[in-house]
């Protein structure tokens, strides 16, 4: 089966319509059916966009990505830091 990868304003949408599925009388399972996505998908969509606007989903996407960039600065900066140290050291 094709990997899909939907953005936040999609999972915000398809979280919407199987809420409105649920409080027709589905169950999780037909509802997921109907949605094309599995249950673990339904719960752990349900766990991260819960409750959330599109325009907060896309926010917290876009944190998500910054804070990535910003791990891999401090990590590429300790590098540094312990090459000069060890530079400084005399060991090479």
């Amino acid at each position: 089966m094709k990997r899909r990868h939907h953005t936040p304003e999609q999972i915000i949408r398809k979280l919407a319509e199987g809420e409105k599925l649920l409080n027709a009388g589905n169950d999780v399972a037909e509802t997921c059916r109907q949605l094309e996505i599995t249950e673990s998908t339904w719960h752990r969509w349900k766990a991260q966009y819960g409750g959330m606007k599109a325009n907060d989903a896309k926010r917290l996407k876009e944190l998500e990505k910054e804070n990535t960039q910003l791990k891999r600065i401090v990590a590429n900066q300790a590098l540094d830091i312990d090459m000069l140290k060890y530079v400084a050291e005399g060991k090479f």
